[in-house]
């Protein structure tokens, strides 16, 4: 979870909470009104910050009642488990006081699953001990009071021997033997025994249980009593407790689809006032949902990555799209910030549809079917599949699947194999989404050729992260503008990363001769621009030809020059 959305949102109180977040995170919503019912409450829990730090501290009361009623549905609810379910209860009017004049749809269905439980509390807060044990054999799980036979048994335990020293006062007193006394063997349990001197002071209660020497054994019904009492406290309190218990059980077992309506409100509650804990403290805002197909975020950050740099470090980004311009080409140099700027859409994105506030200044988010990412460089050999493979795989359930309202998030596609066969394969997924899909779509390359096809295909608009050069070295801006770009920096960004002072120098040196050998401006000019092509005559595009450095030219401005030296030729045949 560290890094992630999942921790940097999930601040719940309770364990239900927690698990209603990811449930949120795992399925978010599509439509329009759902949504904006959660937004809604998270809105009045910004209203009330009051309220909302009390609720937080009350929730931390509540235990899982969400589990604890699948212990009372199976049967197997243990003490601890009823004392954790009367704690969460007991909580309850402190939550309904605090959300009372709240009305939001959402909460107000909440607030109804608070009420009903006036009995199964009392219930549990009479016969449930204040210390429970955590399984049965413990015992003493029932609170004292609570059933009197039960508390004779627990009496009997304690204070057997007061039991059988008062009976023996009493007999004596009774039957005038002074002698009489109680006592007790393995063998026989307790018995009266009276010396044979005395033995004609004895009542006819008295039954005959044993003749020793010196003298007679008796019992009578109320020791019969004592004795049971005293010899199977243990059991009969046990057994007794067991009952009392099992009866409270199904007490609550008829009230399982009340409680499940609790827990899932109490996780509701949880996670909305999560939501807007997080949006006071991170300065979220509302977003406005829309179903045109328009995205305006203005300030837009990333809520994870802000949390980790330092305060105030965070640039923000505006992120327009629309059903005019919904490609968004963005170059620029690595560790600029592309793929921190298309994650942070794509997640500002999701915060909407779940019911949260985002980390902008604005934002205007269109209800959106699926995000679509294919970002990082992975493989999976366990099943014959390279880095491109896995790439290219993820690139055609994108293409196949991805509808107009889909978001679409590709980073550096084509780059696991040669630059011409990237170069082309990302012309040709931009070429495709434009005419085929119409999703609003990032696109992050280092492929500055592709910068040509703004103005060329539906949609496509330029983009790029500012950077400046400053003695020497790197500054990195972190600032998406318009326009494109043709520097990628990357021999800086090698040395940022530490590589030997050699190899840095090398490269420098191989970059200036290879820019060298790229053909000059004035034969650039003559193959760029289709004007001066077309005013070639058959020998002027031979001579054409013979000027460009096939091994230097781009792919495409090698696509741009065939198809205009070929547009001169058809033009000069049909003249003839």
């Amino acid at each position: 979870k560290n890094g992630s959305l999942l921790g940097i949102l999930n601040k719940t109180e309770t364990s239900m909470g927690a698990r209603m977040l990811r449930l949120f995170l795992s399925e978010p919503l599509i439509d329009k009104g759902a949504i904006e019912a959660r937004l809604d409450g998270v809105d009045e829990f910004v209203r009330n910050p009051v309220a909302l730090k009390q609720i937080k501290n009350s929730l931390k009361n509540v235990r899982d009642m969400e589990r604890l009623t699948g212990r009372i549905a199976s049967g197997g609810l243990l003490p601890r488990q009823a004392k954790a379910i009367l704690e969460s209860l007991n909580a309850l009017p402190e939550i309904s006081a605090l959300i009372k004049d709240f009305s939001s749809s959402i909460i107000c269905s909440c607030k109804s699953s608070f009420t009903g439980f006036d009995e199964v509390t009392s219930l549990l807060s009479s016969a449930i001990s204040d210390d429970p044990p955590p399984s049965f054999k413990d015992g003493n799980y029932i609170k004292a009071g609570f059933n009197a036979e039960l508390d004779e048994f627990r009496l009997a335990k304690a204070d057997g021997t007061k039991w059988v020293a008062k009976l023996e006062a009493t007999e004596k007193e009774l039957t005038g033997i002074k002698n009489l006394k109680i006592g007790f063997n393995n063998n026989f349990g307790f018995y009266i025994e009276v010396l044979n001197s005395q033995k004609d002071l004895v009542p006819y209660r008295y039954v005959r249980k044993q003749t020793t020497m010196s003298a007679e054994r008796y019992i009578t019904d109320e020791l019969k009593q004592i004795e049971e009492k005293v010899l199977n406290a243990d059991e009969n309190a046990a057994k007794l407790e067991f009952k009392i218990f099992s009866e409270i059980r199904a007490k609550l077992l008829e009230y399982v689809h009340k409680f499940q309506q609790l827990a899932r409100s109490l996780a509701i509650i949880d996670v909305l006032s999560t939501f807007a804990t997080l949006s006071i403290a991170n300065s979220y805002v509302r977003p406005d949902i829309n179903e045109n197909g328009s995205y305006e975020i203005i300030d837009g950050r990333h809520p994870v990555v802000e949390r980790f740099t330092k305060e105030g470090l965070f640039n923000p980004n505006d992120t327009i799209l629309n059903n005019e311009n919904n490609i968004m080409l963005i170059t620029g140099p690595n560790m600029a910030g592309k793929s921190t700027y298309m994650r942070q859409v794509a997640i500002i994105t999701l915060m909407a549809h779940i019911g949260c506030f985002v980390p902008a200044k604005s934002a205007n988010i269109s209800i959106t079917d699926r995000i679509f990412t294919r970002i990082g460089a992975s493989d999976d050999l366990a099943f014959g599949q390279s880095t491109f493979m896995v790439e290219m795989t993820e690139s055609a359930v994108i293409l196949k699947e991805a509808t107009e309202k889909s978001l679409v998030i590709l980073d550096e596609v084509g780059r696991g194999t040669s630059t011409f066969d990237g170069l082309s394969i990302a012309y040709a997924i931009i070429d495709y989404l434009s005419k085929n899909v119409n999703a609003k779509t990032l696109f992050a390359t280092h492929y500055h050729e592709l910068i040509s096809l703004e103005g060329t295909h539906k949609g496509v608009v330029n983009y790029h992260v500012c950077v400046k050069e400053f003695a020497g070295e790197v500054i990195f801006l972190h600032k998406i503008i318009k326009g494109g770009t043709d520097k990628s920096f990357g021999i800086e960004v090698a040395s940022l990363a530490g590589l030997p002072k050699e190899v840095i120098s090398s490269a420098k040196h191989y970059l200036t001769e290879v820019e060298n050998r790229e053909f000059n401006a004035e034969n650039l000019s003559s193959v760029q621009s289709n004007d001066n092509l077309l005013s070639l005559n058959k020998s002027a595009v031979l001579n054409a030809l013979e000027r460009v450095d096939v091994n230097q030219l781009s792919p495409m401005k090698a696509l741009e020059l065939v198809t205009s030296l070929q547009n001169k030729l058809k033009g000069d045949n049909n003249e003839n």
